[in-house]
């Protein structure tokens, strides 16, 4: 059982757990130390399968052997188009070894997407999941002369196959396998020739205002980033984490894969994305880091369930998490805890919070972490009060990741914490703009130098767009991004994502977009949680054929109502939201209104529905 009042089992770490001064050097010294233990962990039909760091070194070393024999050359760029799988991380291990630069591409990106990308970096090998990503690939690789060869992970499907530049993961291994019985010392020699100051990986932003940009970080900027994780947040080799986000996102390949890698904690891949909340109940892990789309999703499936429970079920919660939110208070407050309120909480702990916990699958978790969007501060009391911490972290990619996180012994819901002691970060007097400096800045866009000279000032200084606060203990919090702060036609400035956070508590509420820059008064987009909302409809008997009859159906219209009403309660009357739209599509991560992290693109939202919201002010 977590104890709430004592948090010293989740302090970080300063010593230095794995030498190395590039990804490759790191991940080699990590599989002459760690050879029999179990790194990675992945489903397959049904089973989980382990990896060792023998195995996966072995792994590691023939595709990179194979990459040799194709004639990859230090420098050159290979591309991952595929899910975050085990392959993934043997792919860009491989690319690195070789002297290489990795880069990922978002499996959901559409085949225009995946030329640009190629294109761009200059991508010579394209490695692929399956066949759905190879049809992307074939689909407009006669606009890619520098792309010589594309290797597909998995070969279901395409047994039939004669194609002489497609090449599947097992025929590069083999092919491996011999370039390195000939030439024994060529992959350790690529690896001995990586510089620190070399380009290791380029990560795309996600593009919602123009096309993507290749953030560039190089080997010292990533294993300087990695090792100071360990000052900031607590990771150790008998932790379990899981890897679920997608790796070509920043958070899950510093956050995930290189700090594992750093650590040694065990990685565990979940099926697929629709699997994460039965996988969690699986892997129980130790350590979660997660988007708050996905906190939201647990607190919204245990307000739901509650709702189907009986009425001794309901006053035992109601009671256990009235103690939990009691201790929380105190801790948050920095109070102590006495006798009665900690026997309190074993009872409170019996009766309801741990199925609670076991039932989203944290029950094992030493704490919690959030980042990539902001999140409510209602819903971190809320973990909490369950009895695990959750600390919340801020970055982005140019920044490697992680520049500020809440310390274990001090978290302030609303807050992004402190900065990380491996980097610097202050407020521009004047704009407002949350702005870091460090070796953990990235190098700079890809082929874009005006772009990276508007970002990074003569100083060092990184202009990250983020508009915030600091109080007197340092601790900085996020009011907004620059571009979408609203100024309404009476001149009033409202920080849109404050309503949005508090909406998004809402079991019903997926995501929001409030809109009201140069109008008389707010209105908000919103997108509905199928799943909760559809048992709303089915439990009330609310007809509906389809989504889109769904959002319509005057029950629904009344439910948000009321959720938009309750979050009204909080806000003044210029900052409160008088009308609401909401979206009749059910989006996925295919559709061009959802980042690859699902979140709305404001932008483009406001665009494509430019008649609906005309509508709501008329």
């Amino acid at each position: 059982m977590q104890k709430l009042w004592d948090l010293s089992h989740i302090q970080p770490e300063t010593k230095v757990v794995l030498e190395g001064d590039t990804i490759p050097a790191m991940f080699w010294n990590g599989v002459a130390k760690r050879g029999p233990d179990v790194w990675m962990r992945q489903k397959e039909f049904g089973i989980w399968r382990s990896w060792t760091w023998t195995q996966t070194g072995d792994a590691v070393r023939e595709i990179a052997g194979g990459l040799l024999a194709l004639g990859f050359a230090p420098r050159d760029t290979a591309s991952i188009l595929s899910n975050t799988i085990i392959e993934w991380v043997l792919a860009d291990l491989a690319i690195l070894s070789c002297g290489g630069v990795a880069n990922g591409i978002y499996p959901t990106d559409a085949a225009s997407q995946v030329q640009y990308l190629c294109e761009d970096s200059g991508t010579s090998i394209l490695f692929v999941e399956d066949d759905e990503q190879l049809d992307k690939a074939l689909e407009v690789r006669g606009q890619l002369p520098r792309l010589q060869r594309i290797v597909v992970f998995d070969m279901d499907g395409l047994r039939d196959l004669h194609d002489p530049m497609v090449i599947s993961l097992d025929e590069l291994r083999r092919l491996g396998r011999e370039h390195n019985a000939k030439h024994p010392d060529a992959v350790p020699q690529r690896v001995r020739q990586v510089e620190p100051q070399h380009l290791a990986i380029l990560v795309y932003t996600s593009g919602t205002t123009g096309k993507p940009k290749g953030a560039m970080h190089s080997h010292h900027g990533l294993v300087y980033t990695v090792r100071g994780y360990n000052t900031l947040i607590s990771r150790r080799q008998d932790d379990e984490c899981m890897c679920f986000l997608p790796l070509c996102h920043i958070a899950e390949r510093l956050g995930g894969e290189y700090f594992s890698l750093y650590t040694g904690a065990r990685l565990n891949f979940v099926e697929n994305p629709e699997t994460v909340p039965e996988n969690v109940r699986e892997i129980a892990p130790t350590v979660f880091t997660a988007v708050p789309r996905v906190w939201e999703k647990f607190y919204s499936g245990v307000m739901i369930g509650l709702k189907e429970a009986s009425g001794i079920q309901q006053a035992a919660y109601a009671w256990s998490i009235g103690v939990g939110t009691q201790i929380a208070d105190k801790v948050l407050a920095g109070q102590p805890v006495d006798g009665l309120l900690k026997f309190k909480f074993t009872l409170a702990n019996w009766m309801a919070l741990s199925n609670v916990r076991k039932l989203i699958g944290i029950d094992r978790a030493r704490f919690l972490v959030t980042g990539a969007a902001p999140i409510s501060p209602e819903l971190v009391k809320w973990y909490l009060a369950l009895g695990v911490p959750m600390l919340e972290v801020w970055g982005m990619t140019e920044t490697c990741g992680a520049s500020t996180g809440i310390p274990a012994n001090r978290i302030k819901p609303g807050s992004i914490g402190p900065a990380a002691s491996y980097n610097e970060v202050k407020v521009h007097p004047e704009t407002g703009e949350i702005m870091v400096r460090g070796p953990n800045v990235f190098m700079g866009y890809l082929n874009q130098p005006e772009k990276t000279r508007e970002t990074i000032d003569a100083e060092g200084w990184l202009h990250t767009g983020d508009v915030g606060l600091v109080d007197e203990e340092g601790f900085f919090r996020i009011t907004d991004r620059m571009k979408d702060i609203i100024i309404t036609a009476g001149g009033k400035n409202v920080t849109p994502s404050e309503f949005e956070n508090e909406l998004k508590f809402s079991p019903y509420v997926t995501d929001a977009v409030v809109i009201g820059d140069k109008r008389p008064y707010l209105t908000v987009i919103i997108m509905i949680d199928q799943e909760n909302v559809e048992k709303y409809a089915q439990d009330h008997d609310v007809p509906f054929s389809n989504y889109a009859s769904l959002t319509r159906a005057p029950e629904v219209q009344a439910l948000i109502q009321e959720e938009i009403d309750r979050v009204n309660k909080k806000f003044a009357r210029v900052e409160q939201v008088k009308k609401f739209f909401l979206l009749d599509t059910q989006l996925s991560a295919e559709d061009e209104e959802l980042t690859p992290t699902m979140k709305l693109k404001r932008k483009l939202v406001q665009q494509k529905y430019a008649p609906q919201i005309e509508a709501m002010y008329r």
